[in-house]
């Protein structure tokens, strides 16, 4: 008697918007401009930051100005808003305060980001490549409220919605992290040199869970060892 061999066919589809686990070792690719093209991040939940950091790598070729890093809540659409206005100006926006920021051109090269931001003397700074800028203040005594929404790609004007096409970003985009607290030079460096299994306790881009909507393409971005 011939043996009886079983072929299991196993397929398997991903649904834009369903929910999915960490995206280490990947990269988030906005092809063009769209009114409905983002990812969100769903952090968990938290009542208020007296400061936080915020790093990310991304390249971008576009002019226009768009939204690198969106936090939304009820209160305000700009709770927290990385703003980047022009290829060389970086904005970082929160309760319609704006503090900007000269940096080297934002172009096809990656580069990594932080933004640092500390409530008791107001005090903020943006990191490229492990670089630090002039220190800068603002929102002294102030608070970044949650809950809210984070989303990559748009601009939010309302929780989770509200884009403009001609704010949204085209680029890519990888190794978001956010933590409750100023990191140290050291450990910004350190953070700025290499890929995070274990980042930031906020958003950590290798565990929290996201959804994405609209032309998101999401692959291996061949930095980080799998």
């Amino acid at each position: 008697m011939k043996p009886f061999v079983t072929i299991v066919l196993v397929i398997c589809i991903y649904l834009p918007g369903s929910d999915s686990i960490g995206m280490y070792g990947k990269s988030v690719r906005f092809p063009a401009k769209t009114a409905n093209s983002f990812v969100r991040l769903h952090a968990p939940d938290f009542p208020s930051l007296t400061a936080f950091t915020v790093c990310f790598r991304a390249a971008s070729e576009e002019t226009h100005p768009y939204s690198l890093f969106s936090y939304a809540t009820s209160i305000s659409d700009n709770e927290l808003l990385i703003w980047q206005e022009s290829k060389t100006e970086l904005w970082l926006e929160f309760h319609d305060q704006d503090t900007k920021f000269d940096l080297p051109e934002m172009n096809a090269l990656l580069r990594h980001i932080c933004v640092t931001w500390e409530s008791q003397e107001g005090e903020i700074t943006v990191w490229v490549n492990g670089r630090r800028s002039v220190r800068k203040f603002g929102g002294k005594g102030r608070v970044v409220k949650g809950p809210g929404a984070f989303i990559l790609g748009q601009e939010q004007d309302s929780v989770g919605g509200g884009f403009d096409i001609n704010q949204s970003f085209a680029g890519e985009i990888s190794d978001v992290h956010m933590w409750d607290h100023v990191l140290q030079p050291n450990d910004i460096k350190t953070v700025s040199q290499g890929c995070l299994r274990y980042g930031g306790n906020i958003i950590d881009w290798g565990s929290t869970h996201y959804t994405f909507q609209g032309i998101v393409a999401i692959g291996g971005n061949k930095d980080c060892p799998l």
